[in-house]
């Protein structure tokens, strides 16, 4: 027997219609480089995306189309997110901060017609203009007072473009399994692999993020995502938003400087914000050395990198804050679990909660995961047991864009059983906590036990005077490899390697403690501002450790 209900396709057209007509006059607000403060409502938002849509039209892009973006967090992007993808072509986010190279294969092997380029990405396309033969037309966003001078040729001015067209357009229908996005992976080993999201994925991955569980967005709320927009899109935070009507202020170019943060979230009375742990340390540096706090912020979310409890600490101890974090993949859109009190956790004492938010979170509907021994069998939830992440779930990557698909194939993400093979070592509490202990190819393997870097990592991250900290495996001729711990310190501090060595003894187990400590001015970091293990095997590839 067939159920009597409508089969209406899960569009993302469907959530600017519903912002603009439930939420009009809901604010966006967004740092640009022509404007210090952009204000605007949901009424004018989905307006421009219209206009825009028609924009697309007269350019010449058709059903399917892949349409590159390389721009920051602000109004403009957020019109390509939902005009791009609502009129049927693929909204494909580029990180500008890639290496050129990698941006140029990133365009090329999408065969992005269009691109959409902030101001101050002008100079690497520059660069790139005799490698990019596939790109038809460059649309720059900013104003025709503010375009630059270019070498480039087929360059247009985005606002001028808006101008030209009517804000009268009927979002096309079609089957929600079409692609609506495309993001590629970093690339830290090999080519950056693309990730091609779908409407029906991009609007459950929405309504999941928007569960009181996750991320309590709603009408009441005012969200500031650093986390940038061409980087998972931006957690989903562009599709929650205005499904629930909360408030979204977009920090532009300068994301990451402390007093840009600050002055915004106060000035728009931001609730909740979201970024990577490098984020958050540089905000509470700034808020402390200025004797600052932003009252109105209550939770932050993290993820991107292990959080440290520093962190966690210095937000509730300082300013009040709850810091939820999480875990998740490019793949994963990137939603796979995130920390939240079960009940029956009220008496639960500081200590405990803050060990709680030190671990990944919990899965949400929607995302389905278990641990696995090297032969693939499962492992239980007994926060003992730790081996191989996997997942599956309706917004979790089947295949990459261009390679193999079919499940259990070399180049295909998939195992045999349907299973998304995740690249992460971890162990999951009976209470469902996942706890991340190290990616599968960042493991130690000393005298046939399994040593996580990240337990080291957040172990020296603890001490005051250390700034940030890499662990790394190294040869060692008795135990095949051992640990290697490489440490920035905070700036005017000095530390020597017996008085690091002395912080962790009581920390780690005898086996994880590492055998050296060696400190540099800075780590080497990727495009997402993840540390580069790579560059650090690279820069330490001879190192010997001394004898004992």
């Amino acid at each position: 027997m067939q159920a009597l209900m409508m089969n209406t396709q899960l569009m993302i057209s469907s959530i600017l219609n519903h912002a603009e007509c439930n939420f009009p006059d809901v604010e966006m607000v967004s740092v640009t480089l022509d404007n210090p403060r952009h204000r605007q409502n949901n009424k004018t938002f989905a307006k421009r995306c219209r206009q825009l849509a028609n924009v697309l039209d007269s350019l010449g892009a058709e059903f399917g189309d892949r349409i590159g973006t390389l721009a920051w967090n602000d109004h403009r992007h957020m019109e390509l997110y939902y005009a791009v993808s609502g009129s049927g072509m693929i909204c494909h986010t580029i990180n500008p901060k890639l290496f050129p190279e990698q941006v140029a294969y990133i365009i090329n092997h999408a065969e992005d017609k269009i691109l959409f380029v902030d101001v101050l990405v002008m100079p690497l396309l520059e660069a790139l203009k005799e490698h990019l033969s596939k790109v038809e037309t460059v649309v720059v966003l900013t104003t025709k007072e503010n375009m630059p001078e270019t070498t480039l040729t087929n360059v247009v001015c985005y606002e001028e473009l808006l101008a030209a067209q009517s804000d009268v357009y009927d979002w096309p229908q079609f089957d929600e399994n079409t692609a609506s996005g495309m993001c590629y992976t970093s690339g830290t080993t090999g080519n950056p692999k693309g990730v091609v999201y779908s409407h029906r994925s991009t609007v459950l991955h929405a309504l999941a993020g928007a569960l009181p569980d996750v991320t309590r967005a709603s009408n009441m709320e005012t969200s500031l995502p650093v986390v940038p927009m061409f980087h998972v899109n931006a957690w989903g935070a562009p599709y929650a938003a205005l499904m629930v009507g909360m408030k979204l202020v977009l920090p532009g170019p300068k994301m990451a400087d402390g007093e840009t943060l600050c002055d915004l979230m106060n000035a728009e009375e931001v609730t909740f914000s979201s970024g990577v742990p490098t984020i958050w340390l540089a905000l509470l540096d700034y808020l402390e050395a200025n004797k600052k706090s932003i009252p109105s912020l209550s939770r932050v979310s993290v993820g991107g990198a292990a959080c440290p409890r520093i962190i966690v600490d210095r937000f509730r101890e300082q300013h009040n804050c709850i810091v939820v974090q999480g875990w998740g993949m490019t793949e994963t859109s990137p939603l796979g679990t995130v920390f939240s009190l079960k009940k029956g956790m009220g008496d639960l004492t500081t200590e405990q909660i803050t060990d709680l938010q030190c671990l990944q979170g919990r899965g949400v509907f929607g995302i389905e995961m278990k641990i696995v021994s090297e032969d693939d069998a499962p492992l239980p939830w007994d926060g003992v047991a730790f081996g191989a992440l996997k997942v599956k779930g309706p917004w979790v990557a089947s295949s990459y864009y261009g390679l193999s698909d079919v499940p259990g194939n070399e180049d295909c993400p998939v195992d045999e059983k349907g299973w998304f093979q995740t690249g992460d070592v971890a162990s999951i509490t009976p209470e469902g906590f996942l706890k991340i202990t190290d990616r599968t190819k960042d493991v130690i393997k000393s005298g046939g036990e399994w040593i996580s870097s990240i337990d080291i990592e957040n172990a020296a991250v603890n001490h005051d005077d250390i700034a940030e900290a890499a662990v790394i495996g190294r040869y060692h001729p008795r135990w095949t490899e051992r640990p290697l711990l490489i440490v920035v310190l905070q700036p005017g501090k000095s530390m020597s390697r017996e008085e690091a060595l002395e912080f962790l003894q009581d920390k780690l187990h005898k086996m994880a403690r590492p055998d050296d400590v060696v400190f540099v001015a800075e780590l080497p970091h990727t495009a997402t501002g993840k540390i580069s293990k790579i560059a650090l095997r690279k820069t330490f590839e001879n190192y010997q450790f001394p004898e004992p």
